[in-house]
Protein backbone atom coordinates (compact mmCIF):
# COMPACT_ATOMS: atom_id res chain seq x y z
CA UNK A 1 0.00 0.00 0.00
CA UNK A 2 1.57 3.31 -1.12
CA UNK A 3 2.10 6.28 1.31
CA UNK A 4 -0.66 8.19 -0.06
CA UNK A 5 -3.15 5.72 0.27
CA UNK A 6 -2.98 5.70 4.08
CA UNK A 7 -2.83 9.40 4.97
CA UNK A 8 -6.04 9.73 7.01
CA UNK A 9 -8.70 12.13 5.27
CA UNK A 10 -8.78 15.71 6.34
CA UNK A 11 -11.13 17.02 8.67
CA UNK A 12 -14.29 18.90 7.97
CA UNK A 13 -14.45 22.65 8.96
CA UNK A 14 -17.65 21.49 11.06
CA UNK A 15 -15.43 18.81 12.31
CA UNK A 16 -12.47 21.05 12.98
CA UNK A 17 -15.06 24.42 14.57
CA UNK A 18 -16.41 22.05 16.88
CA UNK A 19 -13.29 20.75 18.07
CA UNK A 20 -12.75 24.55 18.36
CA UNK A 21 -15.71 24.28 20.63
CA UNK A 22 -17.20 26.78 17.99
CA UNK A 23 -20.95 24.84 17.63
CA UNK A 24 -22.70 28.25 16.18
CA UNK A 25 -20.23 28.71 14.12
CA UNK A 26 -20.21 25.20 13.03
CA UNK A 27 -24.10 24.96 12.53
CA UNK A 28 -24.71 28.17 10.32
CA UNK A 29 -21.01 29.10 8.76
CA UNK A 30 -23.19 27.56 5.51
CA UNK A 31 -25.84 29.24 5.86
CA UNK A 32 -24.24 32.69 6.70
CA UNK A 33 -21.71 31.83 3.79
CA UNK A 34 -24.98 31.97 1.30
CA UNK A 35 -25.92 35.17 2.60
CA UNK A 36 -22.29 36.83 2.69
CA UNK A 37 -22.40 36.14 -0.53
CA UNK A 38 -25.85 37.30 -1.81
CA UNK A 39 -24.96 40.90 0.14
CA UNK A 40 -21.26 41.25 -1.55
CA UNK A 41 -19.88 40.98 2.00
CA UNK A 42 -16.40 40.72 2.61
CA UNK A 43 -14.06 38.12 4.32
CA UNK A 44 -13.83 40.05 7.58
CA UNK A 45 -17.42 40.59 7.33
CA UNK A 46 -18.37 37.16 7.10
CA UNK A 47 -16.23 36.32 10.29
CA UNK A 48 -17.55 38.53 12.56
CA UNK A 49 -20.86 38.14 11.63
CA UNK A 50 -20.09 34.68 12.71
CA UNK A 51 -18.45 35.87 15.48
CA UNK A 52 -21.08 37.59 17.25
CA UNK A 53 -23.60 35.24 16.65
CA UNK A 54 -21.49 33.01 18.43
CA UNK A 55 -20.71 35.26 21.46
CA UNK A 56 -24.11 36.14 21.61
CA UNK A 57 -25.51 32.20 22.12
CA UNK A 58 -22.90 31.79 24.60
CA UNK A 59 -24.26 34.83 26.74
CA UNK A 60 -27.79 33.19 26.10
CA UNK A 61 -26.44 29.58 27.00
CA UNK A 62 -24.66 31.44 30.27
CA UNK A 63 -27.48 32.89 31.75
CA UNK A 64 -29.69 30.02 31.63
CA UNK A 65 -26.75 27.66 33.37
CA UNK A 66 -26.56 30.36 35.48
CA UNK A 67 -30.22 30.92 36.53
CA UNK A 68 -30.98 27.20 37.23
CA UNK A 69 -27.55 27.22 39.48
CA UNK A 70 -29.21 30.32 41.44
CA UNK A 71 -32.08 28.73 42.74
CA UNK A 72 -34.03 32.00 42.47
CA UNK A 73 -37.78 31.93 42.11
CA UNK A 74 -38.73 31.69 38.75
CA UNK A 75 -41.85 34.27 39.44
CA UNK A 76 -39.95 36.78 41.64
CA UNK A 77 -38.76 38.81 38.66
CA UNK A 78 -38.58 42.57 37.70
CA UNK A 79 -41.67 42.35 35.52
CA UNK A 80 -43.71 40.89 38.28
CA UNK A 81 -42.99 43.17 41.02
CA UNK A 82 -45.49 45.55 41.81
CA UNK A 83 -43.20 48.96 41.25
CA UNK A 84 -45.91 50.89 42.09
CA UNK A 85 -45.99 49.79 45.94
CA UNK A 86 -42.66 49.96 46.41
CA UNK A 87 -41.41 53.54 48.84
CA UNK A 88 -40.36 56.05 46.79
CA UNK A 89 -36.71 56.02 47.76
CA UNK A 90 -36.72 52.34 46.93
CA UNK A 91 -38.39 52.90 43.75
CA UNK A 92 -35.40 55.39 42.71
CA UNK A 93 -32.57 52.99 43.80
CA UNK A 94 -34.04 49.98 42.11
CA UNK A 95 -32.43 51.00 38.89
CA UNK A 96 -29.06 51.64 39.87
CA UNK A 97 -29.21 48.14 41.90
CA UNK A 98 -30.51 46.32 39.09
CA UNK A 99 -27.00 47.85 37.19
CA UNK A 100 -25.17 45.90 39.44
CA UNK A 101 -22.07 48.42 40.14
CA UNK A 102 -22.32 47.40 43.88
CA UNK A 103 -20.81 44.07 43.13
CA UNK A 104 -18.18 45.22 41.10
CA UNK A 105 -17.67 47.32 44.72
CA UNK A 106 -18.03 44.11 46.66
CA UNK A 107 -20.94 46.16 48.44
CA UNK A 108 -23.91 44.91 50.39
CA UNK A 109 -27.83 45.37 50.07
CA UNK A 110 -29.69 45.12 53.31
CA UNK A 111 -33.45 44.96 52.86
CA UNK A 112 -35.17 45.66 56.37
CA UNK A 113 -39.37 45.53 57.45
CA UNK A 114 -42.10 43.90 58.73
CA UNK A 115 -43.41 40.57 57.39
CA UNK A 116 -45.05 41.00 54.22
CA UNK A 117 -43.87 43.66 52.50
CA UNK A 118 -42.23 42.38 49.23
CA UNK A 119 -38.44 42.32 50.88
CA UNK A 120 -37.31 38.78 49.18
CA UNK A 121 -39.42 39.98 45.95
CA UNK A 122 -37.52 42.70 46.07
CA UNK A 123 -34.25 41.00 46.64
CA UNK A 124 -34.77 38.32 43.98
CA UNK A 125 -35.89 40.85 41.35
CA UNK A 126 -32.72 42.26 41.86
CA UNK A 127 -31.40 38.94 41.75
CA UNK A 128 -32.53 37.90 37.96
CA UNK A 129 -31.89 41.34 37.32
CA UNK A 130 -28.16 40.78 37.60
CA UNK A 131 -27.80 37.43 35.94
CA UNK A 132 -29.10 38.73 32.68
CA UNK A 133 -25.78 41.30 32.96
CA UNK A 134 -23.64 38.25 33.34
CA UNK A 135 -23.23 38.05 36.92
CA UNK A 136 -23.14 34.94 39.04
CA UNK A 137 -25.94 34.82 42.07
CA UNK A 138 -27.23 32.33 44.47
CA UNK A 139 -30.70 32.88 46.66
CA UNK A 140 -30.71 30.50 49.82
CA UNK A 141 -32.99 31.11 52.88
CA UNK A 142 -30.89 32.15 55.60
CA UNK A 143 -31.70 28.63 57.66
CA UNK A 144 -30.27 26.52 54.91
CA UNK A 145 -26.87 28.29 54.48
CA UNK A 146 -26.53 27.72 57.89
CA UNK A 147 -26.98 24.09 57.58
CA UNK A 148 -25.03 23.99 54.49
CA UNK A 149 -22.45 25.23 56.28
CA UNK A 150 -22.27 23.63 59.73
CA UNK A 151 -22.66 19.80 57.57
CA UNK A 152 -19.30 21.07 56.10
CA UNK A 153 -17.54 21.81 58.99
CA UNK A 154 -18.64 18.71 60.63
CA UNK A 155 -17.12 17.18 57.54
CA UNK A 156 -13.76 19.24 58.33
CA UNK A 157 -14.73 20.81 54.28
CA UNK A 158 -16.18 24.22 55.84
CA UNK A 159 -13.09 26.02 53.58
CA UNK A 160 -13.98 23.94 50.42
CA UNK A 161 -17.83 25.20 50.77
CA UNK A 162 -16.86 28.78 51.91
CA UNK A 163 -14.82 28.68 48.50
CA UNK A 164 -17.97 27.66 46.41
CA UNK A 165 -19.85 29.72 47.45
CA UNK A 166 -17.06 32.39 46.96
CA UNK A 167 -17.92 31.86 42.60
CA UNK A 168 -20.81 33.44 43.12
CA UNK A 169 -20.78 37.20 42.86
CA UNK A 170 -23.96 37.67 44.94
CA UNK A 171 -25.66 35.45 47.30
CA UNK A 172 -28.78 36.71 48.74
CA UNK A 173 -29.70 35.35 52.47
CA UNK A 174 -33.34 35.56 53.02
CA UNK A 175 -35.25 35.93 56.31
CA UNK A 176 -31.87 36.09 58.27
CA UNK A 177 -34.27 37.51 61.27
CA UNK A 178 -36.06 33.70 61.78
CA UNK A 179 -32.37 32.11 62.27
CA UNK A 180 -32.30 31.56 66.22
CA UNK A 181 -28.72 29.76 65.70
CA UNK A 182 -26.65 28.06 68.70
CA UNK A 183 -23.00 29.05 69.03
CA UNK A 184 -21.95 27.02 66.48
CA UNK A 185 -24.55 27.90 63.68
CA UNK A 186 -23.56 31.51 65.01
CA UNK A 187 -20.46 31.10 64.10
CA UNK A 188 -20.22 29.20 60.38
CA UNK A 189 -22.51 32.41 59.61
CA UNK A 190 -20.42 35.27 60.63
CA UNK A 191 -17.26 33.28 58.87
CA UNK A 192 -19.47 33.09 55.61
CA UNK A 193 -19.94 37.03 56.14
CA UNK A 194 -16.33 37.80 57.27
CA UNK A 195 -15.13 35.71 54.37
CA UNK A 196 -16.83 37.76 51.98
CA UNK A 197 -15.98 41.11 53.19
CA UNK A 198 -14.92 43.79 50.91
CA UNK A 199 -14.57 41.73 48.36
CA UNK A 200 -17.93 39.51 47.21
CA UNK A 201 -21.86 40.56 47.62
CA UNK A 202 -24.19 39.43 49.84
CA UNK A 203 -27.74 40.51 49.86
CA UNK A 204 -29.92 40.15 53.00
CA UNK A 205 -33.58 40.90 53.92
CA UNK A 206 -34.68 41.00 57.38
CA UNK A 207 -37.16 41.92 59.75
CA UNK A 208 -35.31 42.34 62.51
CA UNK A 209 -33.61 45.76 62.98
CA UNK A 210 -29.98 46.07 63.91
CA UNK A 211 -30.72 46.15 67.66
CA UNK A 212 -32.39 43.10 67.49
CA UNK A 213 -29.59 41.42 65.94
CA UNK A 214 -28.29 40.15 69.04
CA UNK A 215 -31.15 37.27 68.75
CA UNK A 216 -29.16 36.42 65.69
CA UNK A 217 -25.55 36.30 66.90
CA UNK A 218 -26.22 35.82 70.62
CA UNK A 219 -22.94 37.36 71.63
CA UNK A 220 -22.82 41.17 71.77
CA UNK A 221 -19.32 41.60 70.38
CA UNK A 222 -20.08 39.29 67.56
CA UNK A 223 -22.95 40.91 66.81
CA UNK A 224 -21.28 44.01 66.72
CA UNK A 225 -18.83 42.70 64.31
CA UNK A 226 -21.26 41.19 61.74
CA UNK A 227 -22.96 44.70 61.52
CA UNK A 228 -19.50 46.46 61.20
CA UNK A 229 -18.85 44.67 58.23
CA UNK A 230 -22.27 44.18 56.64
CA UNK A 231 -23.02 48.20 56.74
CA UNK A 232 -19.38 49.43 56.03
CA UNK A 233 -20.36 49.56 52.22
CA UNK A 234 -24.00 48.46 51.88
CA UNK A 235 -27.40 50.21 50.69
CA UNK A 236 -29.59 50.13 53.18
CA UNK A 237 -33.42 49.46 52.05
CA UNK A 238 -36.31 50.02 54.32
CA UNK A 239 -39.61 48.52 52.74
CA UNK A 240 -42.46 50.24 54.25
CA UNK A 241 -45.98 50.53 53.82
CA UNK A 242 -48.87 47.97 54.17
CA UNK A 243 -48.49 44.27 54.03
CA UNK A 244 -48.33 43.07 50.14
CA UNK A 245 -49.39 39.60 51.36
CA UNK A 246 -52.51 41.73 52.81
CA UNK A 247 -53.55 43.69 49.97
CA UNK A 248 -53.27 40.65 47.50
CA UNK A 249 -55.07 38.42 49.53
CA UNK A 250 -57.92 41.33 49.94
CA UNK A 251 -57.70 41.67 45.87
CA UNK A 252 -58.61 38.37 45.75
CA UNK A 253 -61.47 38.36 48.27
CA UNK A 254 -63.05 41.09 46.11
CA UNK A 255 -63.17 38.99 43.02
CA UNK A 256 -64.02 36.13 43.84
CA UNK A 257 -67.12 38.41 45.74
CA UNK A 258 -67.86 40.01 42.30
CA UNK A 259 -67.44 36.49 40.45
CA UNK A 260 -70.23 35.84 43.29
CA UNK A 261 -72.23 38.15 42.14
CA UNK A 262 -72.06 37.87 38.55
CA UNK A 263 -72.77 34.56 38.99
CA UNK A 264 -75.77 34.85 40.93
CA UNK A 265 -76.98 37.97 38.35
CA UNK A 266 -76.74 35.47 35.27
CA UNK A 267 -78.91 32.99 37.35
CA UNK A 268 -81.44 35.22 38.31
CA UNK A 269 -81.94 36.40 34.56
CA UNK A 270 -83.72 33.52 33.23
CA UNK A 271 -86.10 33.01 35.79
CA UNK A 272 -86.44 37.27 35.20
CA UNK A 273 -86.48 36.36 31.17
CA UNK A 274 -89.54 34.09 32.09
CA UNK A 275 -91.59 36.01 33.83
CA UNK A 276 -91.33 39.46 31.68
CA UNK A 277 -92.60 36.61 28.89
CA UNK A 278 -95.18 35.63 31.15
CA UNK A 279 -96.27 38.77 32.05
CA UNK A 280 -96.20 39.56 27.98
CA UNK A 281 -98.48 36.79 27.45
CA UNK A 282 -100.79 37.86 29.76
CA UNK A 283 -101.21 41.24 28.58
CA UNK A 284 -101.76 40.13 24.92
CA UNK A 285 -104.28 37.67 26.13
CA UNK A 286 -105.75 40.80 27.61
CA UNK A 287 -105.79 42.67 24.92
CA UNK A 288 -106.94 40.05 22.77
CA UNK A 289 -109.86 39.43 25.01
CA UNK A 290 -110.77 43.52 24.95
CA UNK A 291 -110.33 43.36 21.07
CA UNK A 292 -113.00 40.66 21.00
CA UNK A 293 -115.58 42.30 23.47
CA UNK A 294 -115.31 45.42 21.21
CA UNK A 295 -116.10 43.43 18.38
CA UNK A 296 -118.97 41.45 20.17
CA UNK A 297 -120.56 44.95 21.17
CA UNK A 298 -120.16 46.90 17.97
CA UNK A 299 -122.29 43.51 15.97
CA UNK A 300 -124.98 43.86 19.03
CA UNK A 301 -125.45 47.23 18.07
CA UNK A 302 -125.34 46.77 14.47
CA UNK A 303 -127.83 44.49 15.19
Amino acid sequence: MSAAAMVAPEPSLAVLLRALKLPTFARLYEEIAQKAEQEGWSFAQYLRHLAILEVEERRRKRIVRNLKASQLPSEKTLATLRKQRLPAPVAKRLPTLCEGSFVERGDNVLIFGLPGRGKTHLACAIGHELIRRGRRVLFVPTYALVQRLLNAKRELLLEKELAHLDRFDAVILDDIGYVQQDRDEMEVLFTFLAQRYERKSVVITSNLVFSEWDRIFKDPMTTAAAIDRLVHHATIIEMVGQSVRAEEAAERAGAAARNRRKKSTTADAPATTTKKNKNSEKGTTTTKNQTRSTKESTTTGEM
